[in-house]
């Protein structure tokens, strides 16, 4: 079975444990976070600035490594991974949205949304059609060629969710993704991330500190003293 397609939680932690060196001092900022993903779901977690949040879903992204417990992303044990299967993991089952949109600032909206399947060196027509076809879904129809500059917030991050999605990922792992833009362009952003969401059939695993937006989820987790509690 294609392992981007099978049944089964897309993201599986058990037990998650993630403790950073500060000098002498270790600190334990997640201790036993235990967590299941569902094709589809819609999930926010929330927590107080500095509680592991961003740490959380750098850790269920593949972008560091736990002290303890264990991560499956669609049945596949992170650990056992080397860097480069790790890596096309990520590019496959995972797209990722940040607070500050993370565009590249010298390529335009097109080729920024390309990006993610470029580096597998698909035919670039076939990139770029499926790249024109995410912006025209998010409104950017007009905008393919402008860069980031070019581009309000908002437009910026409509192209990070283009971007994110263009590898039709089974998850998409979103920190703060709001936390930049004023309330209108916010619930824009929020609005389009959820019809996408129903579309699709993407997970949505979201970091937010604001009540609004993890209100309009499944399932909410408040991040607390280093373990998730469902609110």
């Amino acid at each position: 079975m294609d392992p981007f397609t099978q049944d089964g939680p897309v993201i599986d932690c058990q037990h998650l444990a993630k403790t950073y060196a500060q000098g002498q001092i270790n600190v334990e900022v997640l201790k036993d976070v235990n967590l299941r993903v569902l094709a589809g779901e819609k999930i926010a977690i929330i927590g107080a600035s500095g509680s592991g949040k961003s740490t959380l879903l750098h850790l269920l992204g593949g972008l560091d490594s736990p002290s303890g417990g264990g991560i499956r992303v669609v049945g596949e044990d992170m650990a056992r991974l080397n860097d480069a299967d790790r890596g096309r993991l990520r590019n496959r089952a995972l797209g990722f949205v940040y607070q500050f949109h993370h565009l590249l600032p010298e390529f335009t909206a097109l080729e920024n949304v390309s990006m993610p399947l470029a580096v597998r060196n698909l035919a670039p027509a076939r990139v770029a059609e499926r790249a024109r076809a995410l912006l025209e879904r998010v409104g950017l129809m007009g905008r393919l060629h402008h860069k980031p500059s070019e581009l309000s917030g908002g437009e910026r991050q409509r192209v990070a969710i283009a971007r994110a999605l263009i590898s039709e990922p089974n998850a998409i792992l979103a920190d703060e993704p709001t936390g930049n833009l004023d309330r209108k362009t916010a619930d824009q952003v929020f609005e389009l991330m959820l019809r996408l969401n129903r579309e699709m059939r993407t997970a949505l695993l979201i970091a937010t500190h604001d009540p609004y937006l993890a209100a309009r989820m499944d399932v909410v987790y408040a991040l607390q003293d280093g373990a998730l509690v469902r609110q």
